[in-house]
């Protein structure tokens, strides 16, 4: 099972970011993912705090979640709508649950907390497990970030403000990453980056084949230049 990241102290501040819960980010995510789940039930990876499956359920959409981490769960159990989403604590790259979805989502990064390529590869097949035929799995992640780097170079910040310093630290040789963030106090998590290409061959593997790939929710084109990547692969047995 993975390590949990994700205790107490992290669950306290995690939706301090306003930005994170806005309208503005979360609007295009909800509706993006109420058209792929069409009328289905849905089941999020990573459920956390429920920034997601809750407006996702507040839409019509029956949401099931699993996470590893109790206290994120106990913080989403706080919030108006928990009531309606059930929950599995679990790691989401083995853990089963009852029923067949329409749509299995991960979003914001998640995927990377699964640290290595085999448990990346059991989280596709979990995914398709899960699905009903025709169903879709969603990966939101980020494209790693290496044309940052100079020789000889592991650090990227990527966001430094009066109140946050956050830096990736890479190891490009085992395809690791550790994000540290600075606030009043310094946290790490490890993850482990993937690549698009990477990711539709484990999709592959687990019988998922690509349908669409954006640069973001609202449907942007994908191109050389995208830092993240939203990426559906469907269950076509």
């Amino acid at each position: 099972m993975s390590e949990n990241y994700f205790g107490e102290d992290v669950a306290a501040a995690y939706d301090d970011d306003g930005a994170m819960s806005s309208d503005e980010v979360l609007g295009p995510t909800v509706e993006f993912l109420r058209r792929l789940a069409g009328g289905g039930a849905a089941l999020e990876f990573g459920i956390g705090t429920g920034r997601v499956a809750l407006p996702l359920a507040q839409r019509g959409v029956p949401v099931h979640g699993i996470d590893l981490s109790e206290a994120m769960l106990s913080r989403m159990r706080q919030k108006p709508g928990a009531e309606n989403i059930r929950t599995t604590i679990g790691d989401f790259s083995e853990a089963r649950v009852e029923g067949r979805f329409q749509l299995v989502y991960l979003v914001f990064n998640t995927i990377m907390n699964v640290t290595t390529q085999t448990g990346q590869v059991a989280c596709f097949a979990n995914a398709a497990q899960h699905l009903e035929p025709g169903g879709s799995f969603v990966v939101e992640v980020m494209v790693p970030d290496l044309r940052r780097l100079p020789p000889g170079e592991r650090y990227v910040p990527f966001d430094v403000s009066d109140t946050h310093v956050g830096v990736d630290e890479y190891d490009v040789a085992n395809q690791g990453l550790v994000s540290h963030h600075y606030t009043n106090r310094h946290h790490s998590v490890p993850f482990r980056y993937v690549w698009p290409a990477e990711l539709d061959l484990m999709a592959r593997i687990a019988g998922l084949s690509l349908r669409e790939r954006w640069a973001d929710w609202h449907g942007s084109p994908f191109t050389g230049e995208s830092r993240t990547h939203v990426s559906v692969w469907e269950r076509t047995g």
